[in-house]
């Protein structure tokens, strides 16, 4: 059941950049009241309604973050993830999926394909305008590295200021959420990340429905770095704990 905001929650600092959000739902009211928490609370919000106009608004808009509904006429959530991921001057927007089916499998997917996070409908507008800020925090403090930042641990290699990371001398292509796991882990080697932990660690913020899926990212993290999916010798599952990445990877 959506809430109405407080008046007083969050107000908008003026010293700061206005951010600009894109929301692509077909359900104009969802949209509406989603519209109304994010500009109170200072963002900028430009609103599509279907696929093909979403598609131009992202390269026409430069929006800092995509609110995305799954579905969708025309072009749906899915399709336009991969579009964005695979187009270069698009590929580092972070993606807040909306979507309506519960099933693990269409989370996981959207999550495989490179969304940020994903949130169920029915849902709280407040729990939106939460992870927006989450992951436009991410992306600030990623943009803000001032110097480079090489991490090696084995065979793994990341240059965190170009977001490339080198399998031996083969370089991978990870998503947002991915490489973020991964630098965590790297910054630690050896050392045993609780689930929660991780997550916070490594995106700033933790949520049930993160945690949930954490074992995707592992999984897809393993197979993109040549890790055996069944004695994986790199990212260690520690077994009631967490994972681990080995010190000598």
């Amino acid at each position: 059941m959506m809430m109405l905001a407080e008046t007083n929650e969050n107000r908008y600092n003026s010293s700061m950049p206005t951010q600009r959000i894109l929301m692509v739902d077909d359900d104009r009211d969802i949209v509406r009241v989603v519209r109304g928490y994010l500009e109170q609370a200072g963002y900028e919000v430009l609103a599509a309604y279907e696929g093909e106009s979403a598609l131009h608004m992202l390269r026409s808009g430069h929006p800092d973050l995509l609110l995305l509904d799954l579905m969708l006429p025309h072009r749906d959530g899915w399709e336009l993830t991969r579009l964005i991921r695979a187009d270069s001057a698009l590929a580092n927007i972070p993606i807040i999926m909306l979507t309506a089916r519960i099933e693990d499998t269409d989370k996981i997917l959207g999550l495989e394909l490179g969304a940020d996070d994903y949130v169920t409908k029915p849902f709280n507008p407040r729990e939106v305008l939460a992870r927006v800020r989450a992951q436009l925090r991410r992306s600030q403090r990623m943009n803000n590295a001032s110097a480079p930042h090489l991490l090696q641990v084995g065979k793994l290699r990341m240059d965190v200021e170009r977001r490339e990371v080198h399998v031996n001398e083969d370089l991978i292509e990870l998503t947002r959420t991915e490489f973020s796991l991964l630098q965590a882990l790297m910054q630690n080697p050896g050392y045993v990340f609780t689930r929660s932990e991780l997550i916070e660690k490594a995106l700033g913020y933790n949520y049930e429905s993160i945690e949930r899926t954490l074992d995707t990212h592992i999984k897809n993290l393993r197979r993109k770095i040549g890790d055996d999916s069944k004695q994986p010798a790199s990212i260690q599952t520690v077994y009631g704990v967490g994972y681990r990445l080995s010190e000598v990877a």
